[in-house]
């Protein structure tokens, strides 16, 4: 009886350390290799897009769309992202911000660009201010940040901001 008591509970310790693991790949802070790190408070009020001014831009439409990123995790993507966006990968990533760079490449550097992430917390998020940084580095001089207080789904979602599932 012990045995199994014993295997369950180290089964259950191996489950949440794996889930611990994971979390920690989505949304860690950046590795030494990333571009810049730090806050989303030292992201410029400037470049800060309010959630209901993107909508509004959403639903206009026509030549002042614009390209909406999503730069944290794949999970959140798939689940529930602002339609039109595409998914780039998390920003505190290396990985996150090549795929960054190859989406933005072929863009004009006036082009109105969004970024959002909306995992965690803006005090707390660890993928906006390098994706934000990288965009600025490749000579972007209209980046937005959307500002999502607390996350996506309680900034986004829950306000009836229309949302897309899958890819």
């Amino acid at each position: 009886m012990k045995n199994g008591i014993g295997l369950r509970i180290a089964s259950i310790a191996f489950v949440v350390l794996a889930a611990s693991l994971f979390a920690h790949a989505q949304f860690s802070a950046p590795s030494s290799g990333a571009a810049q790190s730090g806050s989303a408070f030292t992201i410029p009020k400037t470049h800060l897009l309010q959630p209901e001014e993107l909508n509004r831009l959403l639903q206009k439409g026509g030549a002042d769309k614009p390209v909406v990123l999503q730069v944290g995790s794949h999970i959140m993507f798939a689940e529930a992202h602002i339609p039109g966006a595409e998914y780039v990968g998390p920003g505190a990533r290396p990985q996150g911000l090549e795929l960054l760079q190859s989406k933005l490449t072929p863009l004009s550097r006036k082009a109105l660009i969004v970024l959002y992430c909306g995992c965690c917390p803006w005090d707390r998020c660890p993928n906006v201010t390098p994706a934000f940084s990288k965009a600025r580095e490749m000579g972007f001089t209209n980046v937005k940040v959307l500002y999502l207080a607390n996350n996506f789904g309680a900034d986004w979602v829950s306000k009836g901001y229309q949302v897309e599932k899958g890819r």
